[in-house]
C-alpha cells in the first residue's frame, strides 16, 4: 500500500481513488443546462420588468383620482367623506374583495394581475378588476372590455398604489362605487339603509354592505333581501377566514337584525 494520498497501491499497480474523479459528464451537462435555463429566466423577467415599468410610465397621470371620486358623486347628487375609511366597513371589503391588499405591493399586483389574466381566458365577458387598486382604477378611468382593457387597469392600479396610500386608496373606492338602491358612496348607503354613518355600522351592517359592492341591483337588500343575506354570509366567512372576526363573532353578526330602514 502507498502512503500517498488519493492514491494505493496493490500488487505493485498504482490505483487512483474514486473520491478524486471528476463528476460524471452527464451530470456536469445537467449543470450547465440549469445555470443556462435560470440566466434565460433572469433575463426573460428582467424584460418584463423594464417593458412593464415602461408601460406604466405610458399611462395618463392618477393626480386627479380624488377629483374624479368626487365628480362620480357630485352626479349622483352623493357627498365625499374626506375622513378614513370606516373600520369595519373597510375590513369587511378588503376580506370579501382583495385578501392581499394590505400585502406586500408585488405580491398584490402579480394576484391581481394572475385572476384577471383568468378571467380573461375563461369568459368572452369583461373580467372586471381583481385589486381594490383595479377595481378603483375601472371606476375612475374607464369602462373597457377586453384584455387591453383590462391591462391599462393593472397599470392604473399600479399607478394609484404609487402615488396613495393604502387608506387613501381604501378611502376612494369606497366613496366611488354603487351599494344599490340609488346609493353612491359609502355615507348615502350608511344613511340611506340604515339611518346611520359609516363609522357607526355595526359588523352585521358593514358585511351587507360590503356584499353588496359584487352586484348591487341583484344583492339589493330591499328588494332581495333573501339573497343580499346569503351574499353577507360569503363575507362574514371571510371576515373568518381572514382573521378579522372568529366564527362565533360572525354567527352573532349574521344573526342579528339588520335595522333596514
Amino acid at each position: 500500500m502507498s502512503g500517498i494520498p488519493g492514491r494505493r497501491t496493490i500488487r505493485g499497480k498504482v490505483l487512483t481513488d474514486r473520491s478524486h474523479r471528476r463528476a460524471p459528464p452527464l451530470l456536469r451537462r445537467l449543470g450547465v443546462r440549469l445555470l443556462k435555463t435560470a440566466a434565460i429566466l433572469f433575463v426573460l423577467a428582467l424584460a418584463v420588468f423594464i417593458a412593464g415599468g415602461a408601460y406604466v410610465a405610458s399611462l395618463p397621470s392618477v393626480a386627479d383620482a380624488q377629483t374624479r371620486v368626487q365628480q362620480i358623486l357630485a352626479a349622483h347628487h352623493g357627498s365625499y367623506s374626506p375622513l378614513p375609511p370606516p373600520r369595519k366597513l373597510g375590513d369587511a371589503v378588503v376580506a370579501v374583495e382583495d385578501e392581499h391588499f394590505y400585502a406586500n405591493f408585488l405580491i398584490n399586483v402579480l394576484d391581481g394581475f394572475g385572476r384577471a389574466a383568468l378571467a380573461t381566458l375563461h369568459t368572452s365577458r369583461d373580467p372586471g378588476g381583481s385589486t381594490i387598486q383595479q377595481q378603483l382604477a375601472k371606476q375612475l378611468y374607464g369602462h373597457g372590455t377586453g384584455f387591453a382593457a383590462t391591462l391599462q387597469e393593472i397599470g392604473l392600479g399600479v399607478k394609484l398604489a404609487l402615488t396613495y396610500s393604502r387608506p387613501q386608496i381604501l378611502n376612494m373606492y369606497l366613496n366611488a362605487v354603487y351599494y344599490g338602491h340609488g346609493y353612491w358612496g359609502e355615507l348615502a348607503a350608511a344613511r340611506g339603509y340604515f339611518g346611520t354613518t359609516p363609522a357607526r355600522l355595526d359588523w352585521a351592517q358593514a358585511s351587507l354592505l360590503a356584499g353588496l359592492l359584487q352586484a348591487p341591483s341583484a344583492y339589493d337588500p330591499l328588494r332581495h333581501l333573501a339573497l343580499a343575506k346569503e351574499r353577507q354570509r360569503h363575507v362574514l366567512d371571510q371576515l373568518v377566514v381572514n382573521h378579522y372576526l372568529s366564527a362565533q363573532q360572525a354567527n352573532a353578526a349574521f344573526r342579528e337584525p339588520l335595522g333596514l330602514r
